[in-house]
């Protein structure tokens, strides 16, 4: 029957029933049969560590009641709006830089110092600059996110546009390429798949500052939701926010991949 299955759904059936799939789908159910152990044992204090079925009445209620008058989806739509319009600037200015420094010592040596040196500041002791130049609305968590996922796409696009051999751009240029011509048909196909490794490390800096770029004069957010309750010790709310966080941020990586796989379609790793 496998055979008669579309080549898509084929290519994921196999990978859900692979040797990978199965270990990983493990890994999950002895996290979970933990979980329910320490909670119901008392091991854990309910107050700190609730069970996993208070945790899905929790995320039921927010999804059909809402949270400080937000459902969860509302939550979750607003920040995942925060975080793609971060991360698309990010892409959109990141990428060209990268690759004018990687071809460029000059330009390397021009920019290279800014970006080592904001790139470990602290992101709630850079937020409040932010806050003190852009005020409390959305430009301030816009840029925090947007300088959080810059260096990483920056840094990884360079060093891939660095590591291509010369021969191939000279071979190009023997038959006539354009600069233009070198960057669409040479550097991007070669840096392609270390430029996607970086975006996606990136989009997770992004996501790990969220939470500090929602905390400020915000309403909404899954960020600011999990920042809410926490203040209130409403731990099974924290948790769903968290686990809900973590999936949206997985769900986002396998978009990443499979848009890699579309247009890269010849790395191989990209197809595992």
């Amino acid at each position: 029957m496998r055979h008669k299955l579309p080549p898509a759904a084929r290519r994921v059936l196999d990978k859900l029933t692979s040797r990978s799939a199965r270990l990983s789908m493990l890994t999950v159910v002895l996290m979970f049969a933990a979980w329910e152990f320490v909670t119901a044992t008392g091991l854990a204090n309910k107050l700190f560590l609730p069970a996993p079925e208070t945790v899905w009445q929790a995320f039921l209620k927010a999804v059909n009641k809402g949270y400080q008058g937000n459902t969860l989806q509302v939550h979750v739509g607003i920040s995942l709006l925060r975080i793609l319009a971060a991360f698309f600037a990010a892409v959109v200015v990141g990428v060209p830089l990268g690759i004018l420094m990687g071809l460029s010592k000059d330009a390397r040596a021009l920019l290279n110092p800014i970006i080592e040196f904001y790139r470990p500041l602290p992101p709630l002791g850079l937020y409040t600059l932010l806050v003190m130049w852009l005020g409390i609305g959305e430009e301030s968590k816009f840029a925090l996110l947007f300088l959080a996922g810059l260096p990483g796409i920056i840094i990884t696009t360079t060093q891939a546009i660095w590591n291509i051999e010369p021969i191939y751009a000279r071979a190009a240029q023997a038959l006539g390429a354009r600069p233009k011509d070198l960057i669409w048909h040479v550097y991007l196909p070669a840096a392609g798949p270390t430029i996607l490794a970086g975006m996606r490390i990136s989009l997770g800096f992004i996501y790990t500052v969220l939470v500090a770029a929602e905390i400020v004069a915000a309403t909404a957010g899954i960020g600011w939701m999990i920042w809410d309750a926490a203040k209130f010790l409403l731990s099974d709310v924290v948790i769903m926010g968290l686990i809900v966080l973590g999936l949206t941020g997985v769900g986002l990586d396998m978009a990443m991949r499979q848009i890699g796989r579309w247009l890269m379609p010849w790395d191989a790793k990209l197809k595992s």
